[in-house]
């Protein structure tokens, strides 16, 4: 399993830097994203409080208002060694509309977790889903600050307890 979540976190990479230059030869466009994201308490494993971290996500629209969108977040920065350090990939389709300097989207993914700790106490990984929505507000034409919100379960793992949520704030460019 490590072998795999180090080929994601190699490919995912590659993406984003490829991809834009396809959906731009392609007559459309699409957006890349970078900020803080805070993931509930409980989302993964018991007795784990809500942890902070980073979330990337790059949304790619070959046809109007519809695109893919692919995000990799972690999180457990700055945590003790003892809690989840815990890493997401997911892709699924956008939906985005926008007026006037905003723009507003819906997303639904599917991918995966992996969290461990020190001593691997815990170590899991898992089928996650997540949908949400977000509002980008454009600072000036390519670029924006977007705020967002998730429910993000993985169905068999997270416990009874779970704050399924995660939520964020950063920068969007735009191609």
């Amino acid at each position: 399993m490590r072998q795999s979540m180090r080929f994601i976190s190699l490919l995912l990479p590659l993406m984003f830097l490829t991809l834009p230059g396809a959906a731009r030869a392609a007559g459309s466009g699409g957006d890349v994203y970078f900020g803080y994201s805070r993931l509930g308490a409980n989302a993964f494993h018991t007795n784990t409080p809500g942890l902070n971290g980073w979330e990337g996500e790059g949304q790619f629209s070959f046809i109007p208002l519809l695109g893919v969108d692919v995000d990799v977040a972690h999180y457990g920065l700055g945590a003790a060694g003892s809690l989840p350090h815990t890493t997401t990939a997911m892709i699924g389709p956008r939906l985005t509309v926008g007026t006037a300097g905003v723009h507003v989207y819906a997303h639904a993914l599917l991918g995966a977790e992996h969290s461990t700790n020190s001593g691997n106490i815990i170590s899991s990984t898992a089928i996650t889903v997540d949908a949400g929505a977000g509002v980008d507000f454009r600072l000036v034409p390519f670029l924006a600050w977007r705020v967002n919100g998730d429910y993000i379960n993985a169905p068999n793992q997270s416990p009874g307890t779970a704050d399924h949520y995660r939520f964020g704030t950063g920068l969007v460019f735009r191609f």
